[in-house]
């Protein structure tokens, strides 16, 4: 009797052990898949949407969404054939702008990560300077490096923040090249039934991209 119930005591202790085995692969397994979907740090100031990761100008009534990669030749297209105006738009209070950048094309260049480094920048001087934010932007696409190149180093994002006129601070030059918001950037994703760079969403309507503002944009506001 008394090896029996040793043998009981020992089968419990066996399904005990391994039932925390199992608790404990789980917890490790939703710990893991947390860590690899975790935005990282955040980007913090007023045109910077912490619920839709979106820098945000202007504040007219009629909302256009734009969703860029900053190693996209067919965006810097769209930048040069409908930016001037798009800004126009936010100038006269016809739109709100919501920037999304985005970092789907990392593999393009010679594992840099330029993509990605870049978006993190584009965050880093939205949070420190707003109002020459859309001025960096301008500047990283008349500066586009070519597909499959390594793209632009860490120091010369910086330089072409300062000659956009971006109030370049220590504390910036330091988020631009350590890539702060780099987790954050690589966490933002293209809307639903889009296929690639640029995506352009009106007043929540995913539009074809033309290149003709008339007919992506102002035909379509309200």
């Amino acid at each position: 009797m008394a090896t029996a119930a040793r043998r009981n005591w020992f089968a419990i202790w066996v399904s005990i052990v391994a039932v925390a085995a199992i608790v404990a692969v789980g917890v490790l397994v939703v710990w893991m898949n947390n860590l690899a979907t975790d935005p990282g740090e955040q980007p913090q100031g007023a045109i910077v949407d912490q619920d839709t990761g979106a820098i945000t100008f202007g504040s007219g009534s009629n909302t256009v969404d734009t969703y860029i990669d900053f190693m996209c030749p067919y965006c810097q297209q769209f930048e040069e054939a409908e930016g001037k105006d798009i800004r126009d738009l936010v100038a006269d209070g016809s739109i709100t702008l919501n920037l999304h950048p985005v970092a789907i094309l990392d593999r393009l260049s010679s594992g840099t990560e330029y993509s990605s480094r870049a978006a993190s920048a584009m965050y880093a001087v939205a949070a420190a300077d707003p109002d020459n934010a859309y001025a960096f932007m301008q500047a990283m696409y008349e500066n586009q490096p070519l597909e499959n190149s390594t793209g632009l180093t860490d120091e010369e994002i910086v330089q072409i923040a300062r000659d956009a006129g971006v109030d370049v601070t220590s504390e910036l030059e330091t988020a631009i090249t350590s890539h702060e918001y780099i987790d954050f950037a690589q966490s933002q994703q293209l809307p639903d039934g889009a296929t690639g760079t640029p995506t352009l969403v009106v007043n929540g309507e995913l539009v074809d991209v033309t290149m003709d503002v008339q007919t992506d944009i102002v035909d379509r506001l309200e």
